[in-house]
């Protein structure tokens, strides 16, 4: 008898290990519960499908927009799949990678996250095992080329790219007529050409050339990316502020916006929108993203144009150049496999859904086979009939690729105060040794 129940109580406890063992992980949603289901045999290369993703992003109105049409192209053909869109503040998204990636543990993250291109390299450098490579799933180069900087490393596709900042030259053509020019005469000017012509607007309607934001560098981005150079060098960690020729002349140029009296301050984004809409403001150098502000003004229709971006005078600049974006990056965590898929196969290859993204959404993505859709080639009537859409298509293939390391926003904050310095007064090499000497400081 002893005998007989020392068997019994083995394969019982056989029996209670096997079912411990049986069953799938954690997915990485803050939906699962830590809960095991049984899951179907699959051979050992091809890891079994999760059946549940959550993704990270922000704007109800654009990036959880464009999630949604990309879950419902999903499902045709993947209708067992669960997608789980969770909208935070960007802010937020930040602290909460960093904090769960500090850790050292991914319990909590998602399984997909938005990250904007000026951050994504402190993430990938910081903690690359916490990211899947996306290698096999997508090509970078189907993609603006100016987009592989942000989201690749060490020759491994980290990041599906997807919205694209590429700039414009917004002006409103009435002002512009009344001061003697037209749309035509911006098709190829330099930021000194920009200024003239905005004190004859200022001269002959009273109106101010452009509105700026003492705190706020995006001018300053956008100048020196047309012309090839970033805040860091092409290691994306080196300062590169004292001795960067498009830099000087960024800020010579923001400078003498300031002092021709042909600028209007504003202090935030409303004072910002409200400066276009009211009209007090003659054009707006910035991303195609300013787009829905401007024709929100419904009785501005016809009275505004899109030109090429003025260039810089030193190292080729272009008349094209980007303020913005962002893309979406798999976590290393179970049912990364799944979040692969269906990235690739909605934000990766998708043309028809980059067709819906624009027409219902705005979104100008950077997928180059989506440019020769129908969508993008539309007139847009609100600018005249201009095909606004296909220009900025245009423009974009013609950003130039810069490293936007990991420490952007760190030097753009030393950038701000040397900016007012420079601004009271204080000469502009100084300005640019000291900020130089900072970064280096703070930098390590």
């Amino acid at each position: 008898m002893k005998k007989g129940f020392a068997l019994i109580l083995i394969c019982m406890l056989l029996l209670t290990a096997c079912s411990s063992n049986s069953g799938s992980k954690n997915s990485g949603s803050p939906a699962n519960t830590g809960k095991t289901e049984k899951t179907e045999n699959t051979e050992a290369t091809e890891p079994a499908q999760a059946k549940e993703i959550t993704i990270w992003a922000w704007d109800p109105a654009f990036n959880i927009a464009a999630l949604e049409v990309a879950k419902a192209e999903y499902a045709k053909t993947n209708p067992d799949v669960k997608i789980n869109i969770v909208e935070y503040a960007q802010a937020d998204i930040i602290q909460k990678l960093n904090t769960g990636l500090n850790s050292g543990t991914t319990k909590g993250l998602p399984n997909i996250v938005l990250i904007e291109d000026y951050r994504s390299q402190s993430f990938l450098q910081s903690y690359k095992d916490s990211f899947y490579d996306l290698s096999s799933s997508i090509k970078g180069t189907d993609f603006a080329d100016y987009k592989s900087g942000p989201t690749s490393l060490d020759g491994k596709q980290y990041g599906i790219p997807f919205d694209s900042g590429v700039t414009g030259l917004y002006v409103r053509t009435d002002y512009l007529e009344q001061a003697g020019y037209k749309p035509a005469d911006l098709q190829d000017i330099d930021w000194k050409k920009y200024i003239e012509i905005g004190k004859a607007v200022k001269d002959k309607t009273g109106k101010a050339l452009i509105t700026l934001d003492p705190n706020d560098l995006g001018l300053i981005r956008v100048m020196i990316q047309s012309a090839g150079e970033w805040y860091l060098k092409e290691d994306g960690k080196t300062p590169n502020i004292a001795g960067n020729a498009p830099l000087k002349e960024a800020f010579e140029t923001y400078k003498e916006l300031t002092d021709s009296n042909v600028a209007k301050v504003h202090a935030d984004w409303s004072q910002f929108v409200a400066a276009l809409n009211s009209g007090d403001v003659a054009s707006v150098p910035t991303g195609n993203w300013i787009t829905p502000s401007i024709t929100a003004e419904a009785s501005q229709s016809g009275k505004w144009a899109i030109a090429p971006l003025p260039k810089l005078t030193v190292n080729k600049s272009v008349h094209a150049s980007n303020l913005g974006g962002s893309s979406w990056y798999v976590m290393n965590v179970d049912g990364k496999e799944t979040a692969a898929d269906f990235m690739a196969k909605t934000f990766g290859s998708n043309v028809e859904m980059y067709q819906k993204l624009l027409t219902d959404i705005g979104v100008i993505g950077t997928f180059k086979a989506a440019a020769g859709g129908e969508a993008y080639s539309q007139a847009n009537e609100f600018f005249s009939g201009q095909k606004i859409v296909s220009d900025f298509a245009a423009w974009t293939e013609q950003i130039p690729s810069v490293n936007y390391g990991i420490n952007t926003y760190a030097i753009e904050d030393i950038l701000i105060v040397e900016m007012q310095n420079y601004l009271n007064g204080k000469d502009i090499d100084s300005v640019l040794s000291d900020a130089q000497t900072q970064a280096e400081s703070q930098i390590k």
